[in-house]
């Protein structure tokens, strides 16, 4: 789905694929966490080297998005669609070109959609 959103950014502002996943990467992991937690978990114990000593597996796997998008920040990534010209008036556009995969985590609705992209602003 990350790819799919990053896809209709691309579309409507001809940004580069790479920037428009690392605009929408955070709000769409963000939202789908909840459906494949033990994954984001290990994600972030494996990758980031967090430790799960007092920490419930939710604060885990948020940490280790934390930690992500501190990494992402800190090589300069665009971190917002904003930067590469959607604004809010074509939030409704970009869902409604935004194809919907089906498998992964969890199957985005076209609110959920409107919810990532929103945020991803």
């Amino acid at each position: 789905e990350v790819h799919m959103l990053g896809q209709a950014v691309g579309a409507h502002t001809d940004a580069t694929h790479g920037m428009t996943l690392a605009a929408v990467a955070l709000p769409y992991y963000r939202l789908v966490m909840p459906y494949g937690v033990e994954k984001f978990a290990r994600f972030a114990t494996n990758v980031w080297g967090i430790s799960p000593e007092g920490r419930t597996t939710e604060e885990l796997a948020s940490a280790g998005l934390d930690a992500m998008e501190a990494w992402m920040r800190e090589i300069g990534c665009v971190m917002s669609i904003s930067e590469l010209g959607a604004t809010e008036d074509m939030l409704e556009d970009l869902a409604d070109s935004t194809l919907v995969m089906q498998g992964g985590y969890h199957v985005l609705t076209r609110d959920e959609i409107v919810e990532v992209l929103r945020a991803s602003l």
